[in-house]
């Protein structure tokens, strides 16, 4: 097997599942731009009602820590088709994704700062680095590195978790916590400036915190499974072995799911604060899981009818995955900020969650109408611009 796969310049199928992490990740992130109270295990005064904790258990349950997983995924198995794609041109790789690299955290430090800051594109770029080191170890060991990433990551936050039994949670936590809340809802219903200094406060007192500890080992972790299946070439037809989907999807689904409900249940106001890390232990370790079973059922329904549809619709949102994440954010951003609108902790979770139905579904149509007239989405024609350090070809040939 060579170091690089031989692949086409673009697998319908990879794109459509890129298309479909982009969803999942819309509505997590929409709970993050609507409400200080999402994910926080803490009462909220306006929306604690039966349908409020129930729709908060389910996007817990069903979406949270599982698409950026395999987004994460998907962005190591590019990783080898930009290898191969190199390869045929005849460039030098490296270089070539050192400066994508430099594109990615340019980009995520700026969209963090003025629109969202869980920003994931940063962390990219950081162990996109890392990534690049590891380009040239065997399949095998890459998934075994990957797997003793998730296990020991989840293994030490288990640790703390049963130690907290041994420290209670402060009897002020939940005041503390929901002064911070007033305090987040005054600055995103305020000003662009308010806002923006909202987001950096939040970036240095918590959020690196969680990149650090929490996203960062499990990104890339998955990078090395993507990287891992991308030298195998396992999604250039990957029905060639269905049962293999199937056994896939029958391993993850009940353990992912009920670490996941256990997550889910763990994050709800009765739940009491002492459960949130023995909730976010069991969620870390099983989370892969059921990343890994949504990916293969996914494939196993683009075989059918309806899957034919879906992927359709999907893969052109895929393709220019990066332009509609950034265009989700900046659309949440004038719906709940001091950039427009300042519905900040005044929608329902069910109603962002309909917000961001609505958001995706307006995102299907653009793409494929952009795509019909243009070879790239507006962000990666200037990424790749970066990346080849050339102005590729803008317009499809006969677009009107």
């Amino acid at each position: 097997m060579s170091n690089t796969p031989v692949a086409p310049h673009r697998l319908a199928q990879v794109d459509a599942l890129r298309g479909f992490a982009l969803f999942g990740i819309l509505v997590v992130n929409i709970g993050v731009f609507s409400s200080p109270f999402y994910g926080a295990g803490a009462a909220d005064p306006n929306f604690s009602g039966p349908v409020d904790l129930t729709a908060r258990w389910l996007i817990a349950w069903l979406f949270e820590t599982k698409f950026y997983l395999l987004f994460s995924f998907l962005f190591g198995y590019s990783f080898t088709l930009q290898m191969a794609a190199a390869e045929r041109s005849q460039a030098a790789f490296t270089p070539r994704f050192l400066r994508r690299l430099a594109g990615l955290a340019i980009l995520g430090m700026a969209h963090a700062v003025l629109f969202y800051q869980g920003d994931i594109l940063v962390t990219y770029a950081l162990l996109g680095s890392a990534l690049l080191l590891c380009r040239r170890i065997e399949p095998k060991r890459a998934l075994r590195i990957a797997l003793w990433i998730i296990v020991l990551t989840a293994m030490i936050w288990a640790i703390l978790a049963a130690l907290s039994f041994l420290d209670p949670v402060q009897a002020d936590y939940m005041a503390q916590y929901k002064a911070e809340a007033l305090s987040a809802i005054k600055a995103y219903r305020g000003t662009i400036a308010t806002t923006i200094a909202q987001h950096i406060k939040e970036l240095t007192e918590t959020i690196w915190f969680m990149v650090l500890f929490v996203q960062g080992p499990f990104v890339f972790a998955m990078f090395l499974v993507g990287y891992a299946l991308g030298r195998r070439n396992a999604l250039a037809d990957p029905w060639r072995q269905p049962r293999v989907l199937w056994l896939l999807c029958a391993l993850g689904l009940l353990p992912g799911l009920a670490g996941s409900a256990l997550y889910a249940t763990s994050s709800l106001p009765f739940a009491g604060a002492s459960w949130e890390l023995p909730g976010l232990a069991a969620d870390l370790l099983t989370a892969p899981l059921l990343s890994m079973s949504y990916a293969a059922a996914f494939l196993l329904l683009l075989r059918t009818r309806l899957g034919v549809c879906v992927g359709f619709w999907l893969a052109p949102a895929g393709r220019m995955a990066l332009t509609n994440y950034l265009m989700q954010s900046v659309i949440c951003a004038l719906l709940f900020t001091g950039w427009g609108l300042r519905l900040f902790a005044s929608v329902s979770p069910l109603a962002a969650f309909g917000m961001a139905l609505a958001i995706f579904a307006g995102q299907l149509p653009l793409s494929a109408w952009w795509l019909r007239r243009y070879a790239y989405g507006p962000v990666e024609w200037i990424l790749r611009a970066l990346t080849i350090g050339a102005w590729p070809a803008w317009r499809r040939n006969g677009a009107g």
